[in-house]
């Protein structure tokens, strides 16, 4: 069961990859915030109570349901519903997602070889997802798909976490939320007010700004 979410957290930056519809990109943190919760529930193993009821809270309450809502507000406060203009095409998009993945999984595995602690099957996939994130962010054009994008890095970084080390100390959690909370939230009235400017969210409207 625990295998089966770990795939499905896989295959929602898959799906990503191929769609240009930004509620979809939406749609997909939300799944990942589930699926995260569902792993801390089942196989986060801490001795502490006060780290699994904070952790449940970050990844249920903030990655799957606040942050999704806030930025489907943004999404629809702004008109903005696709990317249209991406760097590369959707086919081309989900060719070079495929091949992260395949990487991400050929250095799990060699990797396993020299950690003793590591779970390959976890560490491929959010390895996979940093780097398809950080893909999402070069490829397309959008400030909030920028965002989007950042999140679901974070969510790849939170995965790969629970690869390596099932004991997350609550400060180093706390911090991350609020980096989080703080992060999208800034970016959030960014794009609003470049919004409200330009009548455009596109990166390239950035060049247009001066002191």
């Amino acid at each position: 069961m625990i295998q089966i979410a770990i795939i499905l957290f896989g295959l929602t930056m898959l799906y990503v990859s191929v769609t240009s519809r930004l509620e979809s990109y939406v749609k997909a943190i939300a799944a990942q915030g589930a699926i995260l919760f569902f792993l801390v529930l089942l196989d986060y193993g801490t001795t502490n109570p006060g780290n699994l009821i904070f952790l449940s809270f970050e990844t249920l309450a903030v990655k799957a349901i606040a942050i999704p809502m806030f930025l489907m507000y943004v999404i629809r406060k702004n008109g903005i519903y696709r990317e249209v203009e991406p760097s590369v095409t959707n086919y081309s998009s989900l060719a070079i997602t495929t091949a992260i993945f395949a990487v991400g999984f050929y250095i799990s595995y060699w990797a396993a070889g020299t950690v003793s602690n590591m779970r390959p099957f976890y560490f491929g996939i959010s390895i996979s997802t940093i780097v398809t994130g950080l893909f999402i962010i070069i490829s397309r054009k959008k400030i909030i798909t920028h965002v989007m994008g950042y999140m679901m890095m974070e969510n790849g970084i939170f995965l790969l976490a629970l690869s390596i080390a099932r004991e997350m100390p609550f400060i180093v959690a706390l911090g991350v939320l609020l980096d989080i909370f703080i992060a999208v939230y800034l970016l959030g009235l960014f794009i609003n007010k470049v919004q409200d400017s330009y009548s455009d969210t596109h990166i390239d409207s950035l060049a247009k700004l001066k002191d």
